[in-house]
């Protein structure tokens, strides 16, 4: 790709903030609009589960994929494919007639998130070829993430008060149409010089793993353990099956020697429970504000200020504490401060006054603040230049599929603890253990933090570089599954 000007570079990194600003504000923005989704459709909590875990399951199933098919086939195609994609699905929720038609247009949405973060990534790093230059450009792309936590509670309770909760999906609509034009104008198409080839066998036991592992965890409060003891079997049969056949491919979708290093192992795990905690968090605040509190959306959005804005604050400064002293401290920080956060709702009850209430948000949002910037630098440490991308693909399926389970662990134990009681004189209760399963994701973001990012995480981590980027292990894997895929 020919290397572009200086204004040129920052209209690309532009276009790619776009993209990545209707992505995240769509997590943000629905969770004010669920309890008003839950009246118009008549949803229950395994209902108002899927509306979320719909989208994020999609989104980690098919990230890696959508990857490494714009390396293969062209950035910019995929990209725009996924603006497309995602300015459909955008509409077709906005008109969604019940639940069920809402849930399946939602992973239409997710398919099209898919194709854009991890692409637009992917631009950013190959227009901006100069390291200094570069890390300021992704350190822009990570404020907007930022940006996203504190506008979308205030900007979906506008909307659902002026409006109603289909207005949350009609944002996506000009800025997508607008990025799809800029793109189409100003973003040039560039591929790897050698692209992955496909693991279709992969990608299938990763949808069958995630699938079903989240269908049997939402789904057993109502329908019982009986019912999705399938499921479970059918995940863990896929989780095996990936263990089996990954490591025998020559390019697997998942290479399993990256966990080899613990870096990018507790990276892994972090961005897991972190994102866990805030896709837990969320989802209880929002029902609790509202169907306990009895707060209007755009009060319950001003209520979440105080956990939003800290994250946007405490973001940039994590960035710079990674790049000064390495991941330890900001993972240390955001580890004592988001348990913290959630042992004020599972301990202290936080619900009884506003200043605890007000507390409990402001500790979890200046932990979720500092969490992000060490989880991608975590995984990459160590990673040779051409691995880095994939390393980084693996991380940012981790914190989708973290939100997934959150909602749907919480979900489930707040379903359970209701046993169909309402919301106003249940809640609080039934909501204690939910909060007791937050403290414990920010008890492993600081425990694996620790572990994870001392001198002798470090030097796993050079080792397991070493190993990739011996070209004779490689030759070896891969003449060992050909040899294999012959008998």
């Amino acid at each position: 790709m020919p290397e572009l000007s200086s204004r040129r570079r920052m209209l690309v990194l532009a276009i790619c903030c776009m993209s990545l600003l209707i992505v995240s504000l769509d997590t943000t923005v629905l969770n004010v609009a669920l309890p008003s989704m839950a009246r118009d459709l008549d949803a229950g909590t395994s209902g108002l589960q899927w509306t979320v875990d719909a989208y994020t399951l999609v989104l980690a199933s098919l990230l890696m994929l959508a990857g490494s098919t714009a390396d293969r086939i062209g950035r910019k195609r995929v990209f725009m494919a996924g603006l497309i994609i995602f300015t459909l699905g955008s509409a077709l929720c906005s008109v969604a007639p019940d639940l069920e038609t809402l849930v399946v247009f939602r992973m239409i949405q997710a398919v099209g998130g898919s194709m854009l973060n991890p692409v637009a990534m992917s631009i950013i790093t190959n227009t901006f070829l100069d390291p200094r230059e570069r890390a300021r450009a992704i350190g822009a792309w990570g404020a907007v993430v930022g940006i996203s936590m504190a506008a979308g509670p205030m900007i979906g309770g506008v909307l659902v008060e002026a409006v109603s909760w289909r207005a949350i999906f009609w944002i996506n609509l000009p800025v997508g149409l607008a990025a799809l034009l800029l793109t189409l104008r100003y973003v040039p198409e560039s591929r790897a010089a050698k692209p992955r080839r496909p693991d279709p066998v992969g990608q299938v036991l990763v949808i069958l793993l995630f699938g079903s592992l989240t269908y049997a965890i939402i789904e057993a409060p109502a329908a019982g353990l009986g019912y999705v003891l399938p499921f479970a079997a059918v995940a863990l049969f896929a989780l095996l099956a990936l263990l089996h056949y990954e490591p025998r491919r020559a390019e697997p979708l998942i290479d399993l020697r990256f966990f080899r290093s613990a870096p990018f192992s507790g990276a892994t795990v972090i961005a897991i429970s972190a994102f866990a905690a805030l896709g837990g968090f969320l989802f209880l605040s929002t029902l609790y504000l509202q169907n306990v509190r009895g707060l209007d959306a755009l009060h319950a959005g001003l209520w979440m200020l105080p956990m939003a804005v800290p994250t946007f604050v405490c973001a940039p400064l994590s960035g710079r504490l990674v790049g000064n002293r390495g991941p330890r401290v900001p993972l240390l920080i955001a580890g004592v401060a988001m348990t913290a956060g959630a042992l004020m709702f599972a301990a202290f009850q936080a619900e009884t006054s506003d200043l605890t209430l007000l507390l409990g948000y402001v500790l979890f949002g200046i932990g979720f603040g500092f969490v992000n910037a060490p989880i991608t630098n975590t995984a990459v440490s160590g990673m040779p230049v051409a691995q880095a991308g994939v390393a980084s693909a693996v991380a940012s399926t981790s914190r989708q599929l973290g939100t997934t389970l959150g909602v749907a662990v919480v979900g489930a134990v707040l379903a359970t603890g209701l046993g169909g009681a309402s919301y106003a004189t249940a809640f609080v209760g039934a909501a204690r253990p939910g909060w007791w399963v937050l403290v414990g994701c920010g008890v492993v973001v600081l425990v694996v933090g620790l572990l994870t990012s001392g001198r002798w995480a470090r030097a796993t981590a050079d080792r397991c570089a070493t190993r990739l980027e011996a070209p004779e292990v490689r030759g070896v894997v891969g003449a060992r599954s050909e040899s294999r895929g012959g008998r």
